[in-house]
């Protein structure tokens, strides 16, 4: 997901490029499960201090269910929205201010890649669910209550905390 930018650093203010996108990002980072190319269309506009990269991008990641553990699908679809600025001038090869994750390297190179890979650790669910209705897994045994009931029996409680049952 690198671009060659040079062209576009050396044109006037809002000049823009689109670019259809379909990448294969597996590997982009070893906590994700990628299970389906980057798919989306990007937009880069001449800033007054850089490039501004605008986009809409869909892929799918495989996830562990909260409640009953079984891996599933998750598609993804994010929108991106940052600007980068080049590391050195255009005209004079003078090295300039950069944020490390936000430059154009000294090649011209525009990389997406550590935007892409945030944007969809950020677009994840805090407590991935497999389906709506997912029942989980049995408390005392472990079974998945999704492929059918257990046949457990809820162990007998404490005596001494039976007096809590009559506070319901």
């Amino acid at each position: 997901m690198r671009f060659n930018v040079a062209q576009l650093l050396k044109r006037a203010t809002g000049s823009s490029r689109r670019y259809q996108m379909r990448e294969d990002i597996e590997g982009i980072d070893p906590a994700l499960i990628i299970r389906e190319p980057l798919v989306g269309q990007i937009e880069m506009v001449r800033t007054a201090d850089g490039i501004l990269v605008t986009g809409e991008l869909t892929t799918a990641v495989e996830l562990q269910c909260d409640r009953c553990l079984e891996p599933f699908i998750q598609k993804v679809e994010f929108r991106i929205e940052e600007e980068f600025q080049p590391a050195i001038e255009m005209g004079t090869g003078a090295q300039l201010p950069y944020d490390e994750d936000t430059r154009i390297d000294e090649h011209h190179i525009l990389d997406l890649t550590e935007l892409i890979r945030q944007s969809i650790f950020l677009t994840l669910p805090m407590h991935p669910i497999c389906r709506p209705d997912c029942l989980g897994l049995c408390e005392w045994c472990g079974k998945n209550l999704n492929e059918g009931p257990c046949g457990c029996q809820e162990p007998k409680a404490d005596p001494r905390l039976e007096i809590l049952k009559k506070l319901k």
